[in-house]
């Protein structure tokens, strides 16, 4: 199947399409290093969490990134990062979950694409009951590719920060919803929370402090007891970029 058109009235052929797609891992590979050439993230780690990553990768365990959102760079920021850090190992392996105006362009489309992103079709464009059908397929098709050994990155909060940078916003429960299919899929996949701030006015995105917590392997199983720890922990990610910058 061709690509398909990415709206909402064709959401059943686009989360299709997007249920197998697959970027080519070389050229995905040589635009996170172009990336992370262009914006050099100053990565520190929580005790231990690097290690910690690292035999999860090894022993090929599923992950759920979840990253706060500030400005339309943090993609870019996100994928140096993992250029920089033992997630280089799942470059072309790894589901973006990217909103869905990023796909109209034909141009851009292929560049997100090719990051290996999956469209979602938010409620505050359209309307909560306009795309709730929507929402369930994405999310039914993010726990697929999770149990297929995709991982997983999310900007959980849905929408960028305009506020303080220093305090996450409300963590929706989308996420919590995948990875509880996830599991019913028999996969447990571990959250790796991903902090980043770019100083106290939002100054040089090129130069993010960024902190990867340390992975958590035990997760609840209900949806929103899962939105809540993910709530807690990327919090503490969150202040340590704030601290490292």
């Amino acid at each position: 199947m061709g690509n398909p058109e990415v709206s909402l009235d064709n959401y059943e052929a686009v989360y299709e399409y997007y249920r197998s797609h697959q970027q080519n891992r070389f050229v995905a590979k040589l635009a996170y290093a172009a990336l992370a050439l262009k914006y050099r993230p100053r990565v520190r780690y929580a005790p231990g969490a690097e290690a910690a990553l690292k035999t999860l990768l090894e022993r090929k365990t599923q992950l759920v990134v979840a990253v706060n959102h500030l400005t339309e760079s943090d993609q870019f920021t996100l994928a140096a990062t993992a250029w920089r850090t033992p997630l280089r190992r799942v470059i072309g392996r790894t589901r973006v979950l990217a909103k869905d105006e990023l796909f109209v362009d034909p141009s851009q489309r292929k560049k997100v694409d090719m990051m290996g992103s999956i469209p979602v079709f938010r409620s505050k464009n359209y309307g909560l009951r306009a795309v709730s059908d929507a929402g369930r397929v994405m999310m039914d098709v993010a726990a697929e590719r999770l149990g297929n050994g995709d991982c997983l990155a999310i900007f959980p909060e849905g929408t960028c920060n305009t506020e303080d940078p220093t305090r996450l916003q409300h963590v929706n429960s989308g996420i919590g919803h995948i990875v509880a299919r996830a599991e019913k899929l028999g996969c447990s996949p571990a959250l790796v929370s991903i902090g980043i701030n770019y100083g106290p006015v939002a100054g040089d995105v090129k130069a993010a402090s960024v902190f990867v917590g340390m992975p958590v392997t035990e997760l609840p199983d209900k949806p929103m007891d899962i939105a809540r720890t993910v709530q807690a922990d990327l919090q503490v990610a969150v202040n340590g970029a704030v601290a490292g910058y």
